[in-house]
């Protein structure tokens, strides 16, 4: 049976939404990838817990509010090479989060380990433009989940 890593991911909205609804994707550091920000769930921690300690982990904020999250959690596994690296794991379950930036909320990429390089917001549209790794299903279907609810 494959055993899955418990995580949380966040579609981060800027703190224009919901006048113009624009997400922040980042760029890895270690490589050639954009994504969401996203980061394991430690014991004993809720998912809301993670989420507030990975994004200020990864993006030196943890000033968003939740607007929405996705019911169901997201599974996917891992290509060959990532897998080797995240033993025993095959992959992850993720729960989704739609969060938006607090007015004056800063990025910081600059955190104590950098795990991305680079960022920007971009339209849900563009998305795909930059996001071509094995997690554009996920992405898909979560996106179409909050678009369907009426929140992007």
């Amino acid at each position: 049976m494959k055993k899955y890593r418990p995580n949380v991911a966040a579609i981060i909205l800027s703190s224009k939404y919901p006048e113009k609804v624009e997400v922040m994707i980042a760029k890895r550091n270690d490589i050639d990838a954009w994504q969401f920000p996203q980061g394991g769930i430690d014991e004993g921690e809720s998912a809301e817990e993670a989420l507030y300690r990975e994004l200020k982990e990864e993006i030196g904020t943890d000033k968003v509010e939740i607007i929405a999250s996705m019911p169901e959690w997201q599974s996917y596994d891992f290509p060959k090479i990532i897998a080797k690296k995240m033993y025993p794991f095959d992959g992850q379950k993720q729960k989704y989060f739609l969060v938006r930036l607090k007015p004056g909320a800063r990025i910081n990429l600059n955190t104590e380990i950098p795990e991305f390089k680079e960022y920007k917001f971009v339209s849900i549209n563009e998305i795909f433009k930059y996001v071509k790794s094995f997690k554009r299903p996920v992405y898909k279907k979560v996106l179409e989940y909050f678009k369907k609810e009426g929140y992007i």
